[in-house]
Formats: structure tokens, sequence, C-alpha cells
């Protein structure tokens, strides 16, 4: 398995978890993870195909591979939540999204497939965080970068996750647009 690359979320893992949290602003978890799905349908929907695939700057994702890497993040915390549902304090790997990335070569594929994906595990994985009693919230695993995280911890933070790549992907548009 290889390592993921050293970064804040690693070397700083309460920073990472508070900047995350911050972004919720109080709103429920649920409800923008309920909700990225649409948003992001707006952002193809709005935007050319050669827009989702321009890069910003070197060495950063364009939106469709925001997109792929949303996807993945599904594929994986869809794992980690029943890890740690089922069994006691499991070790969650960490993964190198880069290599995710263009492992899969997200940026040449369809925008509207990857989302299409993307929507479907995120309704299985909605569904199961729904059924989540504040017990199971509280179930534990250990992180291998970021140390023990409860559930509950998880879900914010993801719910964050969410927010942090819909503004980067809004944010990486605009930034080609003005080339």
């Amino acid at each position: 398995m290889t390592q993921a690359k050293t970064g804040d979320w690693i070397t700083n893992p309460e920073g990472y978890r508070a900047k995350l949290n911050g972004l919720l602003n109080g709103r429920d978890p649920i409800e923008i993870m309920t909700s990225t799905a649409d948003v992001v349908q707006e952002i193809i929907n709005q935007h050319s195909i050669e827009q989702l695939r321009a890069k910003p700057d070197e060495g950063k994702w364009t939106p469709n591979e925001i997109i792929g890497h949303l996807l993945d993040a599904e594929w994986v915390i869809g794992f980690r939540i029943r890890l740690v549902l089922c069994e006691d304090k499991p070790v969650i790997h960490g993964m190198d999204q880069d290599l995710w990335v263009s492992g899969q070569d997200h940026n040449n594929q369809e925008p509207q497939a990857l989302l299409d994906a993307f929507r479907n595990l995120r309704n299985v994985n909605l569904d199961l965080w729904k059924r989540m009693s504040a017990e199971q919230l509280d179930r534990p695993g250990m992180h291998e970068q970021r140390g023990a995280e409860s559930l509950r911890t998880t879900l914010s933070m993801y719910a964050g996750h969410d927010l942090t790549h819909i503004d980067q992907m809004r944010r990486y548009i605009s930034a080609t647009e003005k080339k």
C-alpha cells in the first residue's frame, strides 16, 4: 500500500479537523452531504467539458478530477464507516489521493458518468449515516495518520470535505476563465 503524502491533514490533524468542521458553520452534515451531488450537477450543467478539464495551474486538479476524487472518497468512506461500525477500533488506512486521481485518468472520464457513480454511492452511504444511532456515531477508528476519530467526527469532516471541493471547483473554473 502506498503511503499518503504528508500534508497539513497529517502534520496537524487537529487543525485539519477544525478547518473542515469550521466550514459547516453550524449546518447539519447530512444536509450538506445530501446536496453535494446536486451542486456538482449545477457546475457540470453550467460549464463546458473543456472548462471542466482545464487545469487552473500546474500541480492542481481540474474540476473534472475533483469530481473523480469525490467519487474515490465516497468509495473509501463507505468502506471506512462500515469498518468502524463492525469492528472494534480498526486501523483506518490513508490513501494517496493524487495517485488515485492520476491512476484512474479521471480527467479523461465523462463528468456526468463520474457524478452519476458518485451520486449512487453517496445515496447508499447516506442511508447508512442516517440510520446510525448516537452510540454508533461515537464508535472510534484509528486513522493511521490522524489518530483516533469517531464516526461523528468523520461525518462532520466529510461534509467539510465536500464544501472544500465544491469551492475548489468554482475557484478553478473562475481561474481558467480569466486566462
